[in-house]
């Protein structure tokens, strides 16, 4: 069975079954290993550089994002 067929058979599922299932998920995310964790935030890295190197982003200096970030802590 696919990602996409098990997406599809669990959005037909009530609210509360989906919501006690989307807990465990996400409780399993906890108990990942180093090297999985290393492998999604590798993944999650080239997502990034390929989104800059496409156009698809824009890149901002580490002062305007932390300039914004001290506005929107105020």
């Amino acid at each position: 069975m696919t990602v996409q067929q098990i997406e599809k058979q669990v959005l037909k599922l009530d609210a509360n079954s989906r919501a006690k299932l989307a807990s465990k998920l996400l409780s399993s995310l906890d108990e990942l290993s180093d090297v999985e964790n290393e492998k999604l935030w590798a993944e999650e890295a080239m997502r990034r550089h390929n989104e800059l190197i496409g156009s698809k982003a824009k890149s901002r200096s580490a002062e305007v994002v932390f300039k914004n970030a001290r506005t929107r802590l105020k």
